[in-house]
């Protein structure tokens, strides 16, 4: 048989940064093993999902890597296959109408808080016959009164569940349509699904599910429940608390290589000795789902930032430039409309710790700017670099190999002519070309920006101290 993995998000928002691990834990799970990856939409809460939903999940996946070998399946179109297994439990024995009004079940579930007993459904219609006028009913599994469920967890262990313990679920609302415990369990079964791996906020689920799946004289898949991701601060991720953090996409938007994000959540619970920074492939013949901690991780910022800034530093530039250009593009720049993107990587990504701070630091390639920095441009365009400024000028408007050997070698010369330091020369040029105090060598960046910026910019800080000289 097959290893088979699935991730089944529900379209209610964005792709979680728990849930990209999950998919992340599967996906490697089933690379590992020579297995299959399957993307399931779990879309049956009709009110809150979404098709924008879909996308941002979709989006994600694409965006991190995560190729999936089947789906994506979405649960709307199998209804009918799971009023068929309804209809079996129902043939069965195993499940039975239930015509318990919400009244009732709330004043059942007082009663019982009154006495401290566990909050559940009492089963008081096991043994109904007849059907109650004026209500439509739910449909509950019939959940075995003794014995007991263990759960062969791959990251906690044996888990063990009294039946007694779990009451009468509800796998049919009264409309008809099936609930989450009925459906992902014929996903699973119906798609071959031998590894399942999720958050252990499923672990309640599991036991009535397996209980489920025997009840249909099958075989349960092999469970293994990862520890939620917490924030910084220990308390559980969530939208409202720590807003867009949560979000996959907003990651990207923040500059982070997916391959980092990758790598960091790979080491959210999970470690191969000491080692911090894994390949893809390191990853796949590493990763085991046993070797999980079975305690919570905390998001380190610090650390994804850490490891982000060693992949621009060390990564492929052609590759970190495919990332960038989304980033130029953001910003309202056409990466084809100046310098080749693979050279400005080349020249920022020893010292750019996000592509979206690489992308910003690179607008001055692409677009000229209206005004100087005011404060750089008080400090380094003065009149005593003004001779210097038009001999450079000068020499560059002549200059036929627009190399940045050339271009440091006409800068270097008009030093020496003038007996100027270089130090004096090049910060107050780089201010004229950037229009700011920050670049690569400024030799590069002449180079980058290219000869006809270069004489325009040149000749507007000319112009501009020229302007100060005559004012003062």
């Amino acid at each position: 048989m097959t290893l088979k993995t699935r991730f089944a998000p529900s379209p209610t928002g964005y792709l979680h940064i728990g849930g990209a691990r999950t998919a992340l834990y599967s996906w490697l799970y089933a690379r590992k093993h020579g297995g299959k990856f399957v993307l399931r939409i779990e879309d049956t809460d009709l009110e809150r999902s979404t098709m924008e939903s879909v996308n941002a999940i979709l989006e994600g996946m694409t965006w991190l890597g995560l190729e999936y070998d089947e789906g994506p399946f979405y649960q709307t179109e199998r209804f009918d296959r799971y009023k068929e297994v309804i209809k079996q439990l129902m043939d069965s024995g195993h499940a039975y109408h239930c015509y318990c009004t919400k009244e009732e079940l709330d004043a059942m579930r007082e009663a019982q808080k009154a006495n401290k007993q566990k909050p559940r459904y009492d089963g008081r219609c096991r043994a109904r016959t007849q059907p109650r006028e004026g209500v439509e009913p739910v449909i509950r599994f019939k959940n075995p009164q003794e014995g007991a469920v263990v759960i062969d967890d791959q990251i906690k262990g044996k888990v063990l569940v009294e039946n007694s313990e779990l009451d009468d679920l509800i796998i049919a609302r009264s409309d008809g349509t099936p609930t989450y415990n009925l459906t992902v369990l014929v996903d699973d079964l119906d798609m071959g699904i031998t590894h399942v791996i999720r958050g252990d906020d499923h672990l309640n689920n599991t036991p009535r599910q397996i209980n489920i799946i025997r009840a249909l004289d099958k075989q349960p898949p092999v469970y293994a429940h990862a520890p939620m991701i917490l924030a910084e601060d220990g308390t559980k991720l969530s939208k409202r608390v720590h807003g867009e953090a949560v979000s996959v996409i907003q990651y990207r938007k923040e500059g982070y290589l997916p391959e980092a994000l990758l790598n960091y959540l790979v080491r959210l619970g999970w470690a191969h000795g000491d080692q911090e920074i894994f390949t893809l492939d390191e990853m796949i013949e590493l990763f085991d789902i046993k070797d999980v901690n079975n305690s919570a991780s905390s998001i380190n910022p610090e650390k994804l930032l850490w490891l982000n800034q060693q992949y621009i530093k060390n990564g492929d530039p052609a590759h970190i430039a495919h990332h960038l250009s989304w980033h130029m593009g953001q910003l309202g720049i056409d990466p084809a409309q100046g310098p080749d993107l693979v050279e400005v990587v080349k020249a920022q990504q020893e010292r750019a710790k996000t592509l979206l701070e690489m992308a910003e630091n690179s607008v001055y390639f692409y677009q000229d700017f209206d005004q100087f920095d005011e404060n750089n441009a008080k400090k380094h365009l003065r009149p005593v670099v003004l001779e210097a400024f038009q001999a450079i000028r000068q020499a560059f408007e002549t200059l036929e190999d627009w190399s940045a050997e050339a271009i440091h070698q006409v800068i270097n010369d008009t030093a020496e002519k003038l007996d100027m330091k270089m130090g004096k020369i090049g910060q107050p040029l780089r201010v004229a070309v950037t229009g700011s105090g920050m670049s690569p060598s400024i030799d590069v960046t002449v180079q980058l920006i290219g000869k006809p910026r270069t004489l325009a910019r040149l000749g507007k800080a000319i112009e501009y101290i020229e302007k100060r000289a005559a004012n003062a």
